[in-house]
C-alpha cells in the first residue's frame, strides 16, 4: 500500500486560493491574540465545519461569495474583535523583561507543576475517603496509558471541567473520568461513585 502527504501549501496552490504573506512570527501573535478575543469563534464567523459541508460550489471564487452573501460582516467583525485585543495587548508584549520570563519559567516549573501534582492527590484521597476505599497514584508506566490513579483498584483519568465543553472526538477515554474545577476557595470535584 502506498501512502502520500500532501503538503497544506499544495492544497492551497491547488484550490488556487489567495496568498497572504506575512513576516516571522506575525501569525503566531494574531494567534494568540484571537485566543483572547475570540474573533474567530462561531457566533462571529459561522460554523466553518458546517458552512464548508452546506457550500456545494467548486472554486474559491464561489466560497467567497457564497460565504460573503451569509455572513457580510463577518471578517471585518473578526478583524475588529482581534485588532482591538491587539491594542489592549500591545503593552505588555513591550513591558516584558527577562526577569518577567524567568519568574514565568520558575511559576509554571516550580509552582504550578507541584501544585498539578498535588492536587490529582488531593482528589483522588478525598474520593477515596468518601468512598472508604484504598488509593494510589499511578506509576510512570500506567500514566503512559492515561491513568492518573486508582480508586479501590479501578483506574480514573483526572480532567478539568472545561473538558467536558471541548470537543474530543480524536481521544478515548477507556477509564473512569474525575472532574475538577479549581476555584478561589478550592477544588470543586464531580465523579460518579458507582464507577469505583
Amino acid at each position: 500500500m502506498k501512502k502520500l502527504k500532501i503538503s497544506n501549501d499544495e492544497v492551497a496552490e491547488l484550490s488556487n486560493a489567495p496568498k497572504y504573506e506575512f513576516p516571522k512570527y506575525v501569525t503566531q501573535v494574531i494567534n494568540l491574540v484571537n485566543g483572547n478575543a475570540g474573533g474567530t469563534r462561531p457566533k462571529v464567523v459561522g460554523q466553518m465545519s458546517e458552512l464548508v459541508k452546506e457550500f456545494d460550489g467548486k472554486s474559491i471564487e464561489e466560497w467567497i461569495a457564497w460565504y460573503t452573501e451569509r455572513y457580510p460582516s463577518a471578517v471585518n467583525d473578526a478583524t475588529d474583535k482581534i485588532w482591538n485585543m491587539y491594542e489592549t495587548m500591545k503593552p505588555a508584549f513591550n513591558a516584558i523583561t527577562k526577569e518577567m520570563v524567568e519568574n514565568w519559567v520558575k511559576d509554571l516549573v516550580y509552582a504550578k507543576t507541584y501544585c498539578g501534582l498535588k492536587f490529582q492527590t488531593a482528589i483522588i484521597s478525598t474520593i477515596a475517603s468518601q468512598l472508604n476505599k484504598d488509593w494510589r497514584e499511578a506509576n510512570p508506566e500506567e500514566e503512559a496509558q492515561g491513568i492518573d490513579g486508582f480508586i479501590g483498584g479501578k483506574p480514573l483519568q483526572i480532567k478539568s471541567a472545561t473538558y467536558k465543553l471541548e470537543a474530543r472526538l480524536s481521544e478515548t477515554i477507556d477509564v473512569p473520568i474525575v472532574y475538577y474545577d479549581k476555584k478561589k476557595d478550592g477544588i470543586s470535584i464531580e465523579y460518579n461513585p458507582i464507577d469505583f
